[in-house]
């Protein structure tokens, strides 16, 4: 650990635990008592760290700034007024991330970005007031289990779960061996090898009933073969993109969908009339057929002929509904 890692660990320790002891700096940095000392002397005079030995908490403490005192600032660390007011949004999104597992390296960035904010021309409470974000679609349920799958994710070991699928609404035990976490449309997945199926999946969180941690190591899937088989095709569903949908777009809608990006891969174009032809890959239907869907009668699929179907089939499910 090299001189600046250390001026970081020592802000984190202060930050985590609000007292730290002489012993514990020592321990966590694997330095001599010496050296510690000249570490504190320089973030004290050089980088005006307010850290201050109190006595009757035997340890070291944050304390207030004097009034008209130089900002506490760490190396490598410096925005100006514009980028400061960027990283709203990024408080804004790990204020909404689930706790759990994370939550003791998000609370001190979230505190970090705040105290970042106040540098600029307008007041944080003020930058935060004037900007919102909207979340839609997310499944606002308790996650009950999302630290023991996030803890599996990172020691690298297999979970056995009790899933409940929302498609089959079929309820399975399964031992699968995490891959990674996955944050889409506002919601929690994990990709994992299934022990079951013997394949990868992308397991809701918020499906999971029961979760433990199994003393067994996790199968490592190399990260091509994920994207291969779990980011090819369209949206969450698994499964490698194994036919492409062609949608043509209104010249209306066109100016819309014409600048969005519904897949990696897609290819698009103008037409002379101003319609706009769109081409994504697929290997499950189910959300591609929503997302079309959204649209009503602004497109049209084209091909495949079984897309198509699908499509029309909603479509006629959908009218009976309001025929008198």
């Amino acid at each position: 650990m090299d001189r600046t890692e250390r001026f970081y660990k020592i802000d984190q320790l202060l930050q985590q635990k609000g007292v730290v002891r002489l012993e514990e700096f020592l321990a966590e940095l694997g330095i001599s008592r010496a050296t510690f000392k000249r570490d504190l002397e320089y973030m004290r005079d050089r980088l005006h760290a307010p850290i201050e030995w109190d006595r009757e908490k035997r340890g070291y403490v944050f304390t207030a700034p004097q009034p008209g005192a130089p900002r506490y600032q760490l190396p490598g660390l410096w925005f100006n007024a514009s980028e400061i007011r960027a990283l709203l949004t990024m408080q804004h999104l790990l204020a909404e991330m689930q706790p759990g597992v994370l939550e003791p390296h998000i609370a001190p960035l979230r505190a970090r970005l705040r105290s970042l904010l106040d540098v600029g021309d307008h007041p944080a409470d003020e930058v935060e007031r004037r900007v919102k974000l909207l979340h839609v679609a997310a499944r606002r349920v308790a996650l009950p289990h999302f630290e023991t799958v996030a803890n599996a994710v990172l020691k690298r070991q297999r979970l056995h779960i009790t899933y409940a699928g929302r498609s089959s609404n079929a309820v399975t035990e399964r031992e699968i061996s995490p891959q990674r976490l996955v944050h889409y449309r506002e919601n929690w997945y994990v990709d994992a090898w299934c022990h079951l199926r013997e394949d990868l999946r992308s397991f809701a969180i918020d499906a999971i009933q029961r979760a433990s941690l199994l003393d067994k190591k996790a199968r490592n899937v190399p990260d091509k073969e994920l994207d291969e088989v779990l980011g090819s095709g369209y949206g969450i569903f698994s499964g490698k993109a194994t036919q492409w949908a062609k949608l043509r777009f209104t010249p209306a809608r066109a100016r819309w969908v014409g600048a969005e990006q519904w897949h990696p891969k897609q290819k698009g174009r103008f037409e002379p009339d101003g319609s706009y032809l769109l081409e994504v890959p697929y290997s499950d239907h189910r959300e591609l057929v929503g997302d079309i869907l959204r649209h009503g009668p602004e497109v049209e699929v084209l091909a495949p002929a079984s897309l198509r179907r699908a499509v029309r089939e909603q479509l006629d499910a959908a009218l009976a509904r309001y025929r008198d």
